[in-house]
């Protein structure tokens, strides 16, 4: 069982996983990170109050994280097909990956800039501070160890999403405990790929940790 292609073939997983985590994490992190400044500052007690604007965006962010991924994943493969061409293979599930990822990774940014104290936000609003300036100057600075651990956080939740994927010929590890575990009953080869992502979940958690350590200016 444990020959070359059987080797290959979990590696070739491993680089497909990662493609997928990665790739999809940092696309995904381009929209929920002013998406979630956005629902912060619109909000009726925040700097920039515009309670309709932030209304629409909650309930759409709502309705895309109230989806399970699995049906997600389904849902829209005819967008996934105009988008790369195809619904199989580990880039056809960064299109899914993103849409799901993207309105959890918005609220995670939401209450991690919540956190900060309003007097700090306050006093730079009396020293004349803009809109931007206070985003830019004190709530990110101000919230940066939350959003990493958040950070953290929502990319091992894409590393379980892009597990999910193998159900429809994603890639990666979940396809091989799907095709090789599930199907074939081979658990020797499904019980390698669970230790594998759980050792990759473990990895990026103990990173997103030290980062947050080093950033964090009160520890």
């Amino acid at each position: 069982m444990w020959n070359e292609a059987v080797v290959k073939m979990i590696g070739v997983g491993i680089l497909e996983t990662l493609y997928m985590t990665i790739f999809s994490s940092l696309i995904a992190y381009g929209i929920g990170l002013p998406l979630g400044i956005l629902l912060v500052v619109t909000d009726k007690d925040g700097i920039a109050p515009f309670v309709i604007l932030n209304k629409i965006l909650g309930v759409i962010v709502n309705i895309v994280r109230s989806v399970p991924f699995i049906i997600l994943l389904i849902s829209v493969m005819p967008f996934t097909r105009a988008i790369v061409g195809t619904t199989i293979g580990s880039t056809a599930v960064v299109v899914p990956l993103i849409i799901a990822s993207a309105p959890y990774i918005a609220r995670l940014v939401e209450s991690s800039l919540k956190e900060v104290d309003k007097g700090v936000i306050e006093a730079a609003q009396s020293m004349g501070a803009t809109p931007f300036q206070i985003i830019f100057k004190v709530l990110i600075p101000e919230a940066k160890p939350s959003l990493i651990i958040g950070g953290a956080i929502a990319v091992t939740t894409i590393l379980s999403y892009s597990a999910m994927s193998g159900f429809v010929g994603g890639g990666g590890l979940g396809d091989i405990a799907i095709r090789y575990g599930y199907y074939r009953y081979e658990k020797e080869i499904m019980l390698v790929t669970v230790i594998i992502l759980v050792l990759i979940v473990q990895v990026i958690q103990e990173l997103g940790a030290k980062w947050m350590k080093i950033s964090d200016k009160r520890l």
